[in-house]
């Protein structure tokens, strides 16, 4: 290993070093299973808004966006990113708030746990369905951001892909099973920063490398349909083609994914102050913002990079995910203190994945130990024996998730679409009738938690397999959160009224927000 490679070891070795120093500090304030999933609700306004955005934005932010940018052009990531804006500053004007009082006032510190109690499920079938549903969809999920890790080192070292893999992940376990949800917060605004540093050194240094930005675009500018946001330029195979209504809508539907995020939506459960959620609300907007459009340029000026041979010639999305870890390998040809900068680089793309999947691990987790296991099969435990089996849940989903992201092909911009639009139609539509609909009811909220959710499969693999190149070929979360919603609607107004005590709740609650 040469020099520069060092400078960029130690700066991503530091970095993680100080993850895991923030899992030891903060463990000491871990007593109870309420401060490890929802840190005791004592969150502050900028670690809330930036640590729901760094949770939300994943690897796909510095490895899937740039790759489907660099090799379709502006359509379907310039229509992804406008989604993903409108639907965050939607969910945190809409929800945030309500979810915060609505959660305080029946003491709910899981997203199952409230639904139980919004709906006055005793039975907790609500939670055990909503529990397997964040199984189902956060393991693979976790799993992309174990991929990306491994991506990450496999490609810059030349290390085994598995090994790299299981190396990073083993970090992220280590923080999240000593601080819980408070480690995962906290290390999450930390990694926010670092991701931003990454995104704008990238551009800059990727800019100055092909003379400036109009170099840039003169290289694009000879790809029909590149720059156009209604059309569609695939660089492997030369391909043009039309991106019309259906396609701008399906692909604005990522913004409604943001109403089911269990991880983003457990931020707005845990600030101390619901008042702040404003300041909130506008940091969180902007970042996503500024953040997504960077990540899009980067992917514009790859494209030219890879034309002027800097980085390899990329064969489809997957290959390119690897764009922002090949700049920071070339500014190691420059320096020791470029060689730091490009490790800095490297430490954000960890810092997107990390703060992801260990939301992730944590949200997956509560659904095992506290959800499954002492709600759904009546487990007493202590609170010591609590943390205990929340800590090993972790380590259990973790070796599951390892297992699924062996394969180095996979990718991760296609492996969260799936499981973003699996939480968006399974989970959104309910948040939305719960918070805003007082007639809805236990059976509504079943049914359309089932029917969302199951609809995610059946469109996905039925009826884009078959209907493939047609208006039906959609991104399945648009039409399964319809379903959803309207299935919802339908059954509670066709079935038995709230009980009282839930309507008086219900109506409590909006008397405490227009107070």
């Amino acid at each position: 290993m040469d020099k520069h490679s060092v400078m960029i070891v130690i700066a991503i070795v530091a970095y993680m070093a100080m993850m895991i120093g923030i899992g030891f500090a903060v463990s000491k304030k871990t007593k109870t299973s309420s401060d490890f999933y929802l840190g005791g609700r004592k969150l502050g306004p900028l670690v809330t808004a930036m640590s729901a955005e760094a949770s939300d934005m994943s690897g796909w932010l510095l490895m899937g966006l740039p790759a489907v940018a660099l090799m379709t052009g502006l359509a379907e990531a310039t229509w992804t990113a406008i989604g993903l804006a409108v639907g965050t500053y939607l969910n945190w004007l809409f929800v945030a708030k309500r979810l915060r009082v609505y959660s305080f006032k029946i003491d709910a510190f899981t997203l199952p746990d409230f639904f139980s109690k919004r709906f006055g499920d005793n039975k907790k079938v609500l939670t055990t369905i909503s529990a397997i549903i964040i199984v189902i969809f956060f393991i693979p999920y976790t799993a992309s951001g174990f991929a990306a890790c491994g991506k990450l080192f496999s490609s810059l070292f030349g290390m085994d892909y598995l090994m790299a893999m299981i190396i990073s992940a083993l970090v992220i376990i280590v923080y999240c099973t000593l601080g819980g949800f408070l480690a995962a917060s906290t290390t999450d605004f930390i990694q926010s920063i670092v991701m931003t540093i990454a995104l704008f050194v990238v551009v800059g240094f990727g800019e100055g490398l092909i003379n400036g930005f109009e170099n840039v675009f003169n290289n694009v500018s000879s790809l029909p349909g590149f720059l156009n946001i209604f059309q569609g330029h695939d660089v492997a195979t030369g391909a043009v083609g039309s991106y019309g209504a259906l396609p701008v809508a399906s692909t604005l539907a990522w913004g409604l994914g943001y109403f089911g995020m269990p991880h983003i939506l457990l931020r707005f459960m845990a600030i101390e102050d619901k008042n702040k959620l404003k300041l909130s609300r506008r940091v969180a907007s902007s970042w996503v913002v500024i953040s997504m459009a960077v990540a899009v340029v980067i992917g514009v000026v790859g494209y030219s990079l890879m034309k002027e041979g800097i980085v390899p010639a990329y064969s489809d999305a997957s290959a390119a995910e690897t764009i922002i870890v090949d700049v920071a390998k070339f500014l190691g040809k420059f320096g020791y203190i470029p060689a730091l900068t490009g490790g800095i680089i490297l430490a954000g793309i960890l810092a997107s994945t990390m703060s992801t999947a260990d939301s992730q691990l944590l949200a997956a987790a509560s659904s095992i130990s506290q959800n499954l296991v002492q709600e759904t099969f009546k487990v007493k435990l202590s609170a010591k024996k609590s943390i205990i089996l929340a800590r090993v849940s972790v380590i259990v989903i973790s070796i599951v998730a390892i297992f699924l992201a062996r394969d180095p092909s996979s990718s991760v911009f296609r492996i969260v679409s799936f499981a973003w639009a699996g939480f968006g139609a399974a989970f959104g539509p309910i948040i939305i009738c719960s918070l805003f609909i007082k007639r809805t009811n236990k059976v509504g909220a079943i049914a359309g938690m089932i029917s969302g959710g199951a609809m995610i499969f059946f469109w996905k693999f039925v009826i884009r397999a078959v209907f493939a190149g047609t208006a039906l070929d959609i991104y399945e979360l648009l039409p399964a959160f319809i379903i959803g919603f309207i299935v919802t609607v339908v059954v509670s107004l066709l079935t038995k009224v709230p009980e009282k005590e839930i309507v008086d709740t219900f109506d409590a609650v909006k008397a405490e927000l227009n107070s």
